[in-house]
Formats: C-alpha cells, structure tokens, sequence
C-alpha cells in the first residue's frame, strides 16, 4: 500500500473542501476534474502496458473525471472506447465540459454496450462516485457485471462504483478493482467494512490542493500508525513490566486463555498469571511454564489474584456457566482495567454497564449482542456501530474484522494492517493479551489498542510473506509479535 494519509474523511468533508478550493483559491471545478483524470491516466501508464482502454462512464462529475482520461488516452495514441451509462449530453457543469473536450480530441462513445469487446485492454471505472446514496440497480449495475465478469485490469475513479464512501459497505453491485486512485481527502469506507474485497491497491492523489484547506476541514478518523514502547531502564525488573491476569477457560476451552496469556508474555509484560478451572491449569503450564497457573472453583479463590494484576484480561474461554457468571459479576467490581472479550462481551451484553476503565473487543456477531441488532446492521455502518458500543459501554471500543476500528468517544482510529488468513479461531485471544501486556506496561487504554492492533496485524502480514495465508494460526505469530515490539 501506497504511504497513504493518516487523516480519513466523509464524502461530504471532501466535498467541503472542494468548495474552498474553488471558491475562494480560484481554481475552477474543471481544473480538479482534470487533475483527477491526470493523477489516475498517470497510474494506468506506469502499471498496464495495454494500448488499448475501455472507459465506463455514469451521469455524475465521476464520469466527467473519465471523459478527462478518454482524452488523455486518445492524445497518447491509446485506442479509447468510451461506454456511457446515460446520454453524454445530458451531463452538466464540469462533467459536461469534459465530456466536450473529449469529443473535440476526436473521441466518441458507444451506447451498445450489450456485448463490449473487453480483452487486451485496461477498464476505467468511472460509473459512480461518493455521493452515492441508494443500491445500483438498472443499467449500472449491468455495466458494473461487465467489469467483474472480465479478465482485464480495472482501475477505478475516486472509489469503486457500488461502495458506499462513508461506511464500507455494498450499495448493491461493486466494481472490483485492482487499483483505486482516491483524491483530495482519503475517503474513510475505503479501508473498512467489505472494502478489501474491491478496492484492490489504494492510491492516493491531493491533487496540488493546499495544506491549508486540509487545516479547515474536520477529519472523521485517522488511520492507525505504527507506534513503539520506550526504551527499557537498563535496571528494571519484572515488577517493573506489570502483571497480566488472564480469566477463563472452563471445562474444555483451556487454549484461549494459553493464547492469550503467551501473548502478553511476548508483548513484554513482567509476569502473567491465569484464573481457570483446575482441570486445566496443569495443562497451560504444559504449554507455557513461564505462566502462573491457577485453578479457581470459586470466586473467594480470585480475590487475591485480583489484588496482585495491574490488568485482567477477561473472556476468553469463559463460557457462560454459573461458575463464568459468578467470575464475571466479581470482575466488574473491581476498579482495574479490563480487557474484555469473547464471553466476557456475551456476558456483558445482558447488564449494559458503563464503565471508563476497560477496552471492549468484540467481532461483528458479539458487537450486534452488544447493541441489541443484527450482524447487517453492524456491517451496513462500522462506524456508526463503534461509536454506538462506546457510547453506551464506555471507555475503548474496537470492532474486529478488515478494517478493524477503535473509538474512545474523541477519536476513531482505522486499522489498515492484516490479511485474510487471521480469519481462524484463537487470533481474538492473541490480540486480548497483546493489548493487556502493553497496559501492564503502563500505555494507556487508546495508545495499546491501536499499537496492539496494529502489530496483530503486521505479524500476520510478516507470518503470511513466509508461508502463506491459508492454515496461519494464531500462535504462528507469537515470535513475530516480539520480533516487531523490539524494533
């Protein structure tokens, strides 16, 4: 990925900014749409090697950016095919200009788009823009099959046709493409939600707009950035690291409190204890000898590991027995961090309690028991759902999945580091323990969850370059892990 800016924006701050830049620093519409079709013809020159380009073109200022390609391409010598989802000469404004300059440069469009030739050539997707606001349907969305029914390289305009700019999520039918060349301000829906599936390698342009506008201009979120842990004392001790108290593990789910404890381990805390059910704790220090292993039948028994942790994970293999409900019920009394997750957010999820000092970290189908909705309603607005969860819980609230997002009620943080193989059981409890290991190490709740989701996902991305994405499991990553903290 392209060194891409840190500040995200909504559809509507872009076009915000827009407005300043052609109404009071005196740069015509026209003179950004030709910039944009610049910024993306520069692209397919250096990339694509095909001197041949099928242009898909809607009614909007979208397509006024591909008719300013047609014509570059056409004055480089590229056989140009333009297909229009509307009648060219219904287009107005700067769209309309463009389209007028492309034909004075010769070009033409074809409206007989029932069976396009579409091989040995490179496809522009320049069908629909941000300001889309219902589900394609009709004639775009026949178009928008065209193009992932084909074999050629597709780069779309500003964002891929059919994706929602705001959230990340599918109005309908979506342009799949290899590249997408954003412009101005770095739309946020393209780094969350379905995204990674159409957006391909994301490319940026500002398209010479001033710093200034930048400056006037509210962001929505920012991406998350690599971050680093303080040089050590050279006389410090284990005390000195904090202590990470992971609980749960009932009858059978001993491996997700031995994740997640190896994981804080790894990220560096001092000592780390776990709270489980006595059948297993034999079987963790099997594992994991450097692990303090406790077997507790009854809450009376984790009282004085409580008073012992700097932070307590809680969740993971937990079930939801009398003996998780008790544990539970113990821990949010008490007046430490939390790190909380998997059937601890299950648990959560029927008390509705609002608590400062804890990061919640639920996947979609725990952050939907948590707000009372469905896994769609999460998915149709990662951003309005993270927001909501921190809302109503409090304190850090991070919503798993590609594109992971972190809100503190300030901010929202985007991830843009991981990869498809994290999709398998455990990698939950890995980011559980990495995110209590580097509270114990005296961060604070926003800077370890976003330090932690970012080398969660970097690990993954180092673990897949060695062997692939497909069979990572979570503990592949642990040596990675402490490999990337001590960078």
């Amino acid at each position: 990925m392209q060194n891409l800016p840190v500040k995200l924006y909504t559809a509507e701050q872009v076009r915000e900014m827009e407005s300043i830049v052609i109404k009071e620093n005196d740069i015509a519409g026209i003179e950004l749409m030709r910039r944009a079709g610049a910024a993306v013809f520069s692209v397919l020159k250096k990339c694509y090697k095909f001197n041949k380009l099928i242009v898909f073109c809607g009614s909007g200022n979208n397509a006024g950016d591909g008719y300013v390609i047609a014509k570059l391409a056409l004055k480089s010598g590229y056989k140009v095919i333009v297909y229009s989802a509307s009648i060219p000469k219904s287009l107005s404004g700067d769209a309309l200009i463009a389209y007028e300059e492309y034909c004075d440069s010769g070009g033409l469009y074809d409206d007989q788009v029932d069976k396009p030739i579409l091989t040995e050539c490179v496809i522009v997707d320049a069908l629909l823009g941000t300001g889309l606001n219902r589900i394609v349907s009709g004639q775009y969305s026949e178009m928008i099959e065209l193009i992932n029914n084909s074999t050629c390289p597709v780069i779309s305009v500003d964002i891929p046709s059919g994706l929602n700019a705001d959230t990340g999520s599918a109005m309908g039918s979506v342009v799949k493409a290899d590249k997408t060349v954003s412009f101005i301000g770095l739309k946020q829906g393209l780094l969350t939600g379905v995204a990674a599936e159409y957006c391909g390698e994301i490319l940026y342009s500002p398209l010479d707009v001033a710093d200034e506008v930048f400056q006037r201009v509210n962001y929505a979120a920012k991406r998350i950035q690599q971050s680093y842990l303080p040089n050590r004392n050279r006389c410090a001790h284990k005390g000195h690291n904090g202590h990470v108290l992971v609980v749960g593990g009932d009858s059978g789910y001993s491996g997700a409190t031995t994740i997640a404890a190896q994981a804080a381990l790894r990220i560096g805390s001092g000592l780390v204890s776990v709270a489980t059910r006595q059948i297993h704790s034999h079987f963790i220090n099997n594992h994991q000898p450097e692990v303090m292993c406790h077997g507790v039948e009854d809450v009376t028994e984790l009282v004085a590991l409580i008073e012992k942790a700097t932070v307590i994970v809680v969740g993971p293999g937990l079930g939801r027995s009398k003996w998780a409900q008790s544990i539970f019920s113990t821990l949010l009394s008490i007046n430490k961090p939390l790190i909380i997750d998997a059937d601890g957010l299950n648990l959560l999820a029927k008390q509705a309690i609002h608590h400062n000092n804890w990061i919640l970290t639920p996947h979609p189908g725990e952050a939907a028991r948590l707000l009372d909705c469905s896994t769609a309603d999460i998915a149709e607005d990662r951003f309005a759902a993270v927001s909501k969860l921190q809302s109503k819980y409090g304190g850090v609230a991070l919503l798993k999945g590609a594109g992971t997002l972190l809100s503190n009620g300030d901010e929202i943080f985007v991830s843009t580091t991981g990869n498809p193989g994290m999709a398998s059981g455990g990698m939950g409890d890995l980011l559980s323990g990495m995110i209590a290991g580097l509270v114990a190490q005296k961060i604070d709740l926003m800077n370890a969850a976003t330090m932690a989701v970012y080398l969660h996902g970097k690990a993954a991305e180092l673990s897949a370059k060695q062997s692939g994405e497909i069979g990572m499991v979570a503990t592949d990553l642990l040596p990675i892990i402490r490999q990337l903290i001590n960078e």
